[in-house]
């Protein structure tokens, strides 16, 4: 890495040194032609007030004051015949029209290069002005040690630099890599360091910084989920035991005292309802996985919102006036949001189902929905119940959670599991506050057409009173008809089925 760092260094360094040492060479170039030529006029003024004498006296002066090779000049007649000067005879490589020419000279017995301005004069005269390329030559060389001792410097630097970086990011990965050993042996509590600034304590924002807070939020999750199967299988094994034993103690019993038939009816009827029982447990599960998957989100539709709501409160209003609690509704008109509306009918029946458990005779429970800031929808299910502990809110959507309230309640604990993946699969939460006294459970759903886009992965969180819908076959047989009238009563029928 540091080898290339260097050799990116000096490619830039040349890619840049490049047009400056073209910029300069014409530069220089054009600053010779000009001091050339000015040389070449003051020459020709005197040429012109003192005649060709004049001048080839003036040469001869000059020629013997400078040093030798300093100046090249050289003033001849109409014929080439050199009259004044340092030459000895005209160049070669210089035509008889005026202009300005680079071509090689012997000047003092030894070979130059040098640049000429070459001016006729009146009367056929010609007089040519030169300097030796030589003179600048130290400047060249100037140039190119100070480019040798940039790219000398550059390369200490970039080396030294390069071991110094590679020590430190080998620091680094070593720590990752003792991490990251010990996550492969099991223990998932372990995280990647993040390095934090003394000065701000905020986290410095480094690549490795970044790699390390997204590997951190995966192992977050994936403890998450390596948890959540292992009490989610601890929680199956515990509610399958108790249906399965009754199951066995029912048989037994039957073989060994294999009483008349009534009773062995009665006995058979009790087993096929612990079978119906494990069922039953089993397609919440179906359910709750074939939503985790994000399966339904290809059957997102735009839905009226309150009237789905409230389709959800009519079904339940029998049951309601039948324990004595009132259930009311309210919602502003045509609140649309693209969803699944069988999802979310479920949602909205388990919510009021489990007020409706919970809540005492005499007791009220409200449904409500209202647009919530922008792009969002919230279906509010409140009541004056017992409510939940703030203890018990992180665990309620827990799958198979149940609260020591609702010990003594049918159900396996999967209601809320449901609603708050119903939630997330269309973009919102499930949210649980105190209703002083009582509990309001709210939905929030995005209201956006694109809120089936989102990946979810919901949460498999299960709650004591996410046992709602859970009734006996008796009942959900009952409401059959009603929810041949509509989408909404058929899925709350499907609800009964999967979770009680």
């Amino acid at each position: 890495m540091a080898v290339g760092y260097v050799a990116f260094g000096i490619a830039a360094l040349i890619l840049f040194a490049a047009p400056l040492w073209y910029a300069w060479q014409v530069t220089i170039q054009d600053g010779r032609t000009e001091l050339l030529r000015v040389d070449s006029q003051r020459l020709t003024d005197v040429f012109r007030r003192e005649g060709p004498q004049g001048l080839t006296s003036f040469i001869d002066t000059r020629v013997g004051m400078q040093i030798a090779g300093e100046r090249i000049l050289l003033f001849t007649d109409s014929s080439f015949r050199p009259l004044a000067g340092n030459l000895r005879e005209w160049p070669a490589g210089i035509p008889p029209q005026a202009g300005t020419y680079t071509l090689p000279v012997r000047l003092a017995n030894k070979a130059a290069h040098a640049m000429f301005v070459h001016s006729t004069l009146p009367g056929g005269y010609h007089l040519i002005v030169g300097r030796d390329q030589a003179l600048f030559a130290p400047l060249t060389t100037r140039f190119f040690y100070g480019l040798a001792a940039a790219v000398a410097v550059l390369c200490i630097a970039g080396i030294l630099g390069g071991i110094m970086i590679r020590q430190a990011v080998l620091a680094r990965v070593n720590g990752l890599r003792q991490t990251v050993q010990a996550i492969m042996k099991g223990d998932f509590s372990h995280r990647l360091p993040v390095q934090r600034s003394s000065r701000q304590g905020v986290d410095e924002g480094d690549e490795l910084n970044t790699l390390s807070r997204t590997i951190n939020g995966m192992l977050d999750q994936i403890e998450q989920l390596v948890h959540g199967v292992r009490d989610v299988s601890n929680a199956i094994a515990h509610d399958l035991r108790t249906p399965l034993a009754e199951l066995r103690s029912r048989l037994e019993e039957l073989s060994l005292t294999r009483p008349d038939n009534e009773e062995t009816f009665a006995e058979v009827e009790a087993a096929v309802a612990d079978v119906d029982r494990v069922i039953r447990i089993f397609n919440a599960l179906l359910r709750l996985a074939e939503i985790d998957s994000g399966l339904r989100r290809s059957g997102f539709v735009q839905i009226d919102a309150s009237e789905l709501a409230r389709q959800a409160a009519d079904f339940y209003q029998p049951a309601a006036e039948l324990k004595g609690v009132t259930l009311g509704f309210r919602a502003p008109p045509a609140i649309m949001l693209s969803g699944d509306p069988v999802l979310l009918a479920q949602a909205i029946g388990n919510l009021i189902d489990n007020a409706l458990k919970y809540t005492p005779e005499g007791g009220a429970i409200a449904v409500a929905v209202q647009p919530h800031g922008e792009g969002l929808i919230d279906i509010d299910v409140t009541d004056n119940g017992p409510g939940i502990s703030d203890e018990e809110k992180p665990k309620v959507s827990d799958r198979f959670y149940r609260g020591d309230a609702s010990r003594g309640t049918p159900g396996v604990g999967l209601g809320l599991t449901l609603v708050a993946s119903v939630a997330k699969v269309h973009g919102g939460a499930l949210e649980l506050t105190d209703n002083h006294p009582g509990l309001k459970a709210r939905m929030v759903l995005k209201a956006e057409r694109e809120a089936h886009r989102l990946v979810t992965h919901p949460a498999v969180d299960p709650h004591d009173r996410s046992d709602s819908g859970e009734r006996r076959d008796e009942r959900a047989e009952e409401v059959h008809r009603s929810a041949r009238q509509s989408p909404q009563s058929a899925a709350l029928l499907q609800k009964r089925h999967d979770f009680g």
